[in-house]
Order: structure tokens, then C-alpha cells, then sequence
């Protein structure tokens, strides 16, 4: 066996799994403490008068308020950050708040957004209510169709946006593809990147911009913790002329002009001191410490997910009371090809399928299963199970539905990382009892 040269830590490239567990912390000079400290303090001391103003003018960089920033906070911003492979990250109180954030700080009134429509409900409300209340235009587009994406493009278009896997649908952006077509136009690629995480796809990679993610999902692991995160890859040119609100003078720092005077940083740094402070949608410490542990088991957890999830979908592509299963991973998938490009470790563990016996079915399945937690959230290692057109998704009408993919009768699932054996045994006891209300039983 031959031995690896030696090299230094600053030229040596760390795999995932050490990254989760290192990236931007060392243990604390102070202590020696290993795990990141919780710094649960609204404010800091400063230095003296002088350097509290350089602060509060942007220009030196330190701690000033927790609003703004947190020494916790940064480690977990900086850890997602570098999973990604991106520039930079602010983190947020959820992954709605972050969402939000991310498209308020590029965009103002007059401005339009395309966006794919296989998208979370909870996102569909957001922006079909927030950007009108922005006057901020939205079309609506088929995620899997390109030249929807390339006509729906309107002098003033400033943002595309998609998720890598569609919530509850299951379609696999195209993600090279879509960013191309952006940049044709000169237009960001934002993509929620929150049911793949870093450890499956990371979308900078193939030409995304920016990646959100709720960290309440998969990050975070255990269902213990709201907040979200915004990524951003530090190559998109803000000064192309059609973003005067990142690239123009503002008038909320005396006429700094935000990408001119931090250059790659420059959307970070507004979504930081402009967008985070005057929103105030920051994320608690002793939540960034709990997304910490979480990323530490990442690459771990979604292994599992992913094998579970799969034997799961290919129980039920085989059940008579299941139908329209569409987990992306299956080898009869129309997505595997985009599996196979950008999801080469899995294709996640969050999917629909349509129950027999339409809403009443669906609902019976969740009354027949025990082990299946039954609420609104993914991303767990507890496997979970909702029926969208009662709940996620309830807002929206009988054509939204049909464009984000829910059936009356369509159930979600998040698989978790039980015994696979105990997962298949409860949902068969689920389907027993919609045949027996179905008559089948």
C-alpha cells in the first residue's frame, strides 16, 4: 500500500463526512471545549467607541447584536456553507424565512419571478400572497419542461426558482439545464435544495446560485428545531445592470454599494446587514447548535433514509392499493436519468403515491397505521405520513393541486431510518383497513 504524500491542511480537500463534523470551527481557545459553545447572548461587549462604529458601517466585520449575528450561529452558517460549496451563508428562524429573505433582497417592486409550480404548498402561498403584496410578478411553469422556463422570461424577470426534488410530485429538476437558460438572460437560479441536502446534490455545482434550505428538515434530523439557511455560490455578477437593488447605492448605509464594495460577498452581505436586520427573522443559537448535531450524522442518516425509502416505494409500485408512486429513485422512473446525474447517492426519502379510494382512502390509510407519525413536517429519522390535499396543501385549488401533483387521494411520506421490515408490516396494516372500507378486505 502506498503511502498518501503529505500535505498541509490548507491544500488538502476533506471528504463530506469530516467536513460535517469540522468545518468552520476549531475547538474553543477560551475552554478547549470540542462541541461548538452555545453564545445565548443578545449582545457584545465593544471595544471602544471607534471600533463599535467601524461595525455598525460595515467596515470592519465583528459581532454586534444576535439579530445580526451570533458566534453559533456563524459556525452552523459556515459548516452549510462549505457543504454546498458556497461562498457564504446566512441562516434564519425557518426555511420560509430564509426563502423570503433570499428573494427580498434581490428584488423589488416591478420585478418578476418565474417559478417551478411542483413546489411545497406552504411556498405556493408564500408566493402567490408575498410577492403580490411586493408587486412583484410570478409565473408559473412546468419544472420539467425548458423552453417553459426560456418563454416565460420577461425584461423584467430577476429570479428563477425550483426545488431539486418537487414536494409532494417528485420530479428532478434539470438543474444544468434551467441554470443555463437563466444565465442566458442574466438571472440568478435559486433552488431549495432542502429534500436532497448537500450530501446528495449540491445544485452550486451544476449552476445554481443560490440554495436555500429549511434546516428543520433533513439538517436538523430529529424534529426538534425550526430555522433555515441561505447559500449563496459567490459567482453570479450583481452588477449586470438588472439589479440596481444589490448593485445601486443604498440608502440604508449612506450610499454603499454593496457589490461594488464586497465584491463575491456582496448579496451576502445585504442579506445580512439589510435584510436580516430590518426583517429580524435570525435564528436562535441554541437552535444553530442543535442543526450542528444534526449536520454532524448527515451523510449517515441519508443513506439510510435513502435505502429505506427505496425498498418502501418498490412495496408499493407492487400493492394493489397503491398507485402513481413517485419516488424519483425507482429504476422505471422518468426522472432516472436526472437521478443518475445529479443524485448518484440516492434520490431522497420524502414522496407521494395515490391511495385507492381517493381523500376518504388516503385518510383511512393514516387511521391504520401506528408506527407512521401522522403530521406536517419531513425530514426526520421518524418515518412520517400526511395526506396534502387535508393539510400541506390545503389552500390551494383543485388546478394548483393538480400542478403541484396531489391527488385527492395522494399521501406523502417521509421514511425514516427505522427497521425497514417494522415500516412495510405498518403500512400493510394501513391498507387493511382501506380495504375494508373499500369493500376489498
Amino acid at each position: 500500500m502506498t503511502e498518501e504524500p503529505f500535505r498541509t491542511e490548507e491544500d488538502r480537500e476533506f471528504g463530506f463526512e469530516t467536513r460535517q463534523l469540522h468545518a468552520g470551527q476549531r475547538p474553543d481557545p477560551n475552554t478547549g471545549a470540542r462541541a461548538v459553545p452555545i453564545f445565548q447572548t443578545t449582545s457584545y461587549v465593544f471595544e471602544d467607541p471607534e471600533s463599535a462604529a467601524a461595525y455598525f458601517n460595515l467596515q470592519e466585520y465583528g459581532n454586534t447584536y444576535s439579530r445580526i449575528m451570533n458566534p453559533t450561529v456563524a459556525v452552523f452558517e459556515e459548516r452549510v456553507a462549505n457543504l454546498e460549496g458556497g461562498m457564504g451563508a446566512v441562516a434564519f428562524s425557518s426555511g420560509i424565512a430564509a426563502q423570503a429573505a433570499a428573494l427580498f433582497t434581490l428584488l423589488q417592486p416591478g420585478d418578476h419571478v418565474v417559478s417551478s409550480g411542483a413546489l411545497y404548498g406552504g411556498t405556493v402561498n408564500q408566493f402567490k400572497h408575498l410577492l403580490r403584496k411586493m408587486n412583484v410578478a410570478l409565473t408559473w411553469v412546468d419544472p420539467d419542461d425548458p423552453e417553459a422556463w426560456r418563454a416565460a422570461v420577461r425584461p423584467e424577470t430577476k429570479a428563477f426558482f425550483a426545488e431539486t426534488i418537487g414536494n409532494p410530485s417528485g420530479n428532478v429538476l434539470d438543474i444544468e439545464t434551467v441554470a443555463t437558460i437563466a444565465h442566458e438572460h442574466r438571472i440568478p437560479l435559486l433552488v431549495d435544495n432542502t429534500f436532497a441536502t448537500p450530501y446528495l446534490c449540491r445544485p452550486i455545482d451544476w449552476g445554481a446560485d443560490i440554495v436555500i434550505h429549511s434546516a428543520t428538515k433533513f439538517i436538523g434530523g430529529h424534529g426538534t428545531s425550526i430555522g433555515g439557511v441561505v447559500v449563496e455560490a459567490g459567482t453570479f455578477d450583481w452588477s449586470n445592470g438588472r439589479f440596481p437593488v444589490i448593485a445601486d447605492p443604498s440608502p440604508a448605509y449612506h450610499g454603499l454599494r454593496f457589490h461594488e464594495t464586497f465584491g463575491t460577498y456582496g448579496y451576502l452581505m445585504k442579506l445580512r446587514a439589510e435584510t436580516l436586520r430590518d426583517l429580524g427573522g435570525a435564528l436562535s443559537p441554541f437552535n444553530a447548535f442543535l442543526f450542528l448535531q444534526g449536520l454532524e450524522t448527515l451523510s449517515l442518516r441519508m443513506e439510510r433514509h435513502v435505502s429505506n425509502a427505496l425498498a418502501v416505494a418498490s412495496f408499493l409500485r407492487d400493492h394493489e392499493l397503491a398507485s402513481n408512486v413517485t419516488y424519483p429513485g425507482l429504476p422505471d422512473s422518468r426522472y432516472r436519468p436526472l437521478v443518475e446525474k445529479y443524485l448518484p447517492r440516492g434520490a431522497g426519502a420524502v414522496f407521494s403515491f395515490d391511495c385507492a379510494g381517493g381523500r376518504t382512502g388516503g385518510q383511512d390509510l393514516i387511521r391504520g397505521v401506528t408506527l407512521w407519525s401522522h403530521l406536517a413536517n419531513v425530514g426526520d429519522a421518524k418515518s412520517l405520513i400526511i395526506h396534502p390535499a387535508s393539510t400541506t396543501h390545503r389552500q390551494l385549488g383543485d388546478e394548483e393541486l393538480r400542478a403541484a401533483g396531489v391527488a385527492p387521494g395522494t399521501v406523502r411520506l417521509s421514511v425514516g431510518t427505522e427497521s425497514i421490515d417494522d415500516l412495510i408490516w405498518d403500512l400493510r396494516q394501513g391498507f387493511a383497513k382501506v380495504a375494508a372500507s373499500d369493500g376489498r378486505a
